[in-house]
């Protein structure tokens, strides 16, 4: 959990862009009063998480830097269990994932055991769809790892066997040992591991494929906020996750129905003429109030194959961790896009085989962890969800109970 994320972070939106000096040199002040100075680049994230929360700046949190070929911005999946759920709707939007693992003695071990963070996260960053991955092996500067190879292979090679059960393909996963802290191999070549000859952490994260969008779908935008801003109005904002949005184009909201024009859209406070998947915007729409649009709702073009509220659907789950057994009638919370809404298992068609897909049996009385399953469910209140094959951000989804994700 605290392997050191924000610290990251923090150090890249420092060396790379995002903040201006003053302001840094500033929260330097401030976290040095707080007796805090080794929290430095964490209070960065953290400040500017705080500004973020008081003021009302569109640009939602998404901190930017940059690199010689991409403009990388940080959806900060903060680390302990209660966050699963933004993690979900956070990384269901991310195109990579890093994470960050802290290499001190103990430490590792804490956040890798059985039902440790760091295994969930894998999997989960897996199953939602974030296909490329980057590992850093922080702390590296920790007194008990102190820089050496052997503690930086030791966690490599037990993080890959994990990471290649879950999905992902080891050799192509890069392991970069830093320390978020000092700084070492985050953008320059450390000098505390001569035996590395790897990419940074930038560098590896500049080697990402872009991945493909798709324009050429019909409009998908989950809505994340909904502001109110004085002398503009209602301003919903989100990602586009399919198609393009204008200004001009007619929107309806799922699952309410609501259909209203879009007046502006803009990205990091500038207008634009168009807004692509991948964007994240906030657009101005005309009269409506800003408590007819929820959190949740899904926007989409009134004339291209616009969403709708969705009564039932059937979808292919695997149950990951459950005490018991899951049997017809259970109901816990979906986390889907940015909907976070309880549905009831209606009926369990089959159960699969989680790699081929093959029916392993017909109408089961009921599931276990480690089972998947093709299931019914049925929302408890309206909610829009999509076929996964013709938008995979709106056709996945997280299922919440007892304070974790039971099953995806």
């Amino acid at each position: 959990v605290d392997s050191g994320k924000s610290t990251s972070c923090g150090h890249l939106i420092y060396k790379c862009g995002g903040i201006d000096k003053r302001t840094i040199e500033k929260y330097e002040k401030e976290a040095k009063e707080m007796g805090k100075s080794s929290f430095k680049y964490a209070w960065v994230l953290d400040k500017l998480k705080a500004e973020r929360e008081r003021g009302i700046t569109i640009d939602i949190s998404l901190f930017k830097f940059q690199t010689d070929k991409f403009y990388f911005t940080i959806i900060d999946a903060p680390g302990h269990r209660d966050f699963i759920k933004n993690m979900i709707t956070g990384t269901s939007q991310a195109d990579v994932a890093i994470l960050i693992i802290a290499a001190g003695k103990g430490e590792f071990e804490a956040g890798y055991s059985k039902n440790g963070q760091t295994r969930e996260h894998a999997l989960l960053a897996f199953t939602l769809g974030v296909k490329q991955m980057v590992v850093g092996v922080n702390k590296m500067d920790d007194k008990s790892a102190e820089w050496k190879q052997d503690r930086y292979l030791e966690i490599k090679q037990e993080v890959s066997e994990y990471l290649k059960k879950v999905g992902y393909n080891p050799a192509k996963v890069p392991f970069i040992p830093i320390s978020g802290w000092l700084g070492d191999n985050m953008v320059e070549k450390s000098t505390n591991m001569p035996w590395y000859d790897g990419p940074t952490l930038l560098g590896a994260l500049d080697n990402v494929q872009p991945p493909k969008r798709h324009v050429d779908k019909p409009l998908r935008l989950p809505v994340q906020d909904v502001y109110k801003i004085s002398g503009i109005g209602t301003v919903p904002v989100g990602r586009v996750e399919t198609g393009v949005l204008r200004p001009g184009t007619v929107v309806v909201f799922a699952p309410s129905g609501i259909s209203t024009e879009v007046k502006s859209v803009e990205m990091h406070h500038e207008s634009l003429e168009e807004a692509l998947p991948g964007d994240n915007v906030g657009f101005n729409i005309k009269n409506i109030a800003v408590n007819q649009i929820k959190r949740g709702y899904v926007a989409s073009d009134s004339r291209s194959d616009p969403a709708r509220e969705s009564i039932d659907f059937t979808a292919q789950v695997i149950i990951l961790h459950h005490p018991g057994q899951i049997s017809v009638g259970y109901t816990p919370v979906l986390d889907c896009h940015t909907a976070h809404i309880a549905c009831r298992f209606n009926d369990l068609k089959q159960k699969v085989d989680r790699r081929s897909g093959a029916v392993l049996e017909q109408e089961p009385k009921f599931v276990k962890s480690g089972d998947a399953a093709i299931v019914t469910l049925i929302p408890t209140k309206s909610m829009c969800v999509e076929p996964f094959t013709e938008y995979p951000p709106l056709g996945r989804f997280a299922v919440r109970d007892m304070r974790q994700t039971v099953a995806v």
